[in-house]
């Protein structure tokens, strides 16, 4: 890795199917830098629900987004989010932000600054793991590995219960299911950047693997290509 000057793989799936964690811990292995831009997303949904933003409005936002700006902290592992100098990590985890960013994901204008800014992190950080529903189908189209993970929506379900418990919120399983069902329509139906699988994508469901199972095949993947 330390011979290499550049190397991103990504990784796109619905929400629930474990992207973030194995991408932090495939960049670990790796030693790469982690970007999780669902969480850049989940920022400009706190920036439209807490400071009164029509998340319908693309241009406002996008205008509000480069006014205020969202950072990561990359001397933390994982990176901690900053929307200005408010550190969001915790909020954007919140279910009421999950109930609202596909809405927010899905106008034009938002999704270009955020491309944009993807792109230049890419450059700063040149080995990079990334993972959202467009890196390796828009953001990154040449990636050097290009996953896609999927999981059945009863398992995505219970592993995003588990992560709201861990946290300390309360969260109905009906409400947990509805959520992530909407989210996979808005997400695959949008017109700008929708979640599909990229063409040449190496597809792991990970339904009924463990993260380590999953890592395991995905280092082994990259491994491979390093060593062609």
């Amino acid at each position: 890795m330390e011979r290499l000057q550049r190397l991103v793989v990504t990784i796109d799936g619905s929400a629930g199917t474990g992207k973030s964690t194995v991408a932090q811990e495939l960049a670990k292995r790796l030693g790469t830098e982690c970007l999780d831009t669902g969480a850049m997303y989940r920022a400009v949904t706190v920036l439209a629900v807490d400071h009164g933003f029509d998340p319908t409005n693309g241009k406002s936002l996008s205008t509000a987004i480069r006014e205020i700006g969202i950072r990561f902290d990359w001397k933390q592992k994982p990176p901690t989010i900053y929307l200005g100098e408010e550190n969001v990590s915790q909020r954007i985890r919140d279910l009421e932000i999950g109930n609202i960013v596909s809405v927010v994901a899905k106008q034009p204008e938002v999704r270009e600054v955020l491309v944009e800014q993807q792109r230049e992190i890419s450059k700063t950080h040149p080995l990079l793991v990334t993972e959202g529903r467009d890196q390796g189908s828009v953001v990154f189209p040449q990636a050097s590995v290009r996953f896609f993970l999927k999981a059945d929506v009863e398992e995505r379900t219970n592993r995003r219960l588990k992560q709201l418990q861990d946290s300390g919120s309360k969260a109905d399983t009906e409400e947990v299911r509805k959520n992530i069902e909407t989210r996979d329509h808005i997400d695959s139906t949008r017109e700008d950047g929708p979640l599909v699988c990229p063409d040449g994508a190496i597809v792991i469901d990970t339904s009924k693997m463990t993260i380590t199972e999953v890592v395991d095949a995905m280092e082994s993947e990259v491994t491979a290509l390093l060593n062609c």
